[in-house]
């Protein structure tokens, strides 16, 4: 199927793109790969008369550190995420997500701001994300910053303007204890669940745990509760199963697909792939 008929536009500056955004409100789009919205498109369960392409705005690209801060440009494709050298030394966790996300094509061409601001519940970078505690730097008129928490408010829903645009995604560096692991729907790629461990480690004592989950529920969220469990314990299997296991505390609003999996098989995976990705963050 087509698209609607749309009228194209290519701002030369972010000023440029507010001021567009800001001219034709509800009825424009932002698209950077376009992985997501495209498709909506030419399904029609989107029609915006107006598409705004950032492809321009090479400011918006990138990875560099500041204040102690890894700063990733909204624009960065996954692909550049995962071989990215100074993400590999100071924040792995982002390169595993970004290259388990879909194809090599989706990943040549989707963003990391194009995931967010898109909030997919199955989506791959939203785990890493919360399990980073990432701020979103947003522009356009007026700049603010956001937690990635606060960010992502539902399905598909986040509390951006319609006259803001995501500059930049900013991380901590960590160790190299973090890991990304995912049971994904064979003919899409995205996460029937999927996990992202941070751990900070003494030894073999867990000085403390980052959890984000994508998959399970209507938006990625943090599992608190096994992240308070790991927390001051010598971690071996039985510690980390028994940790695992207090994840159906942290689910709201699960995700009941029969297609593809119910609430309670989500909610049975999320268990185990908990464990499996924190064996594998401790194994790093």
């Amino acid at each position: 199927m087509f698209a609607e008929k749309f009228e194209y536009h290519a701002p030369a500056s972010l000023q440029e793109a507010a001021s567009l955004l800001g001219q034709h409100g509800e009825d424009a789009k932002i698209v950077t790969g376009g992985m997501s919205l495209i498709p909506l498109m030419k399904l029609r369960l989107a029609a915006p008369s107006h598409l705004i392409d950032l492809r321009k705005l090479n400011d918006l690209k990138g990875v560099s550190e500041s204040g102690g801060k890894i700063v990733i440009g909204a624009r960065t494709t996954y692909s550049e995420l995962a071989g990215n050298a100074l993400l590999r030394s100071k924040c792995p966790l982002v390169c595993q997500a970004a290259a388990e996300v879909g194809d090599v094509q989706v990943r040549n061409r989707g963003t990391i701001g194009g995931s967010l601001v898109h909030a997919d519940p199955a989506a791959d970078l939203p785990a890493a994300a919360m399990a980073l505690d990432a701020e979103l730097s947003l522009g356009g008129r007026q700049s603010r910053t956001v937690k990635v928490a606060d960010f992502i408010v539902d399905a598909l829903s986040t509390s951006i303007a319609a006259d803001e645009i995501l500059v930049s995604v900013s991380v901590p560096a960590t160790g190299p204890k973090t890991c990304y692991l995912k049971m994904a729907q064979h003919a899409s790629g995205f996460a029937l669940v999927g996990v992202a461990v941070v751990l900070d480690m003494e030894g073999n004592t867990c000085r403390g745990a980052r959890i984000g989950v994508t998959g399970v529920s209507a938006k990625a969220f943090r599992a608190a509760t096994v992240e308070q469990a790991l927390a001051g314990k010598a971690l071996d299997a039985g510690t980390i199963k028994a940790a695992a296991e207090q994840i159906a505390a942290d689910i709201r609003d699960p995700l009941e697909d029969p297609l593809n999996g119910s609430a309670a098989y989500r909610a049975q995976l999320a268990k185990v792939y908990t464990a499996r990705a924190v064996q594998g963050a401790l194994a790093a």
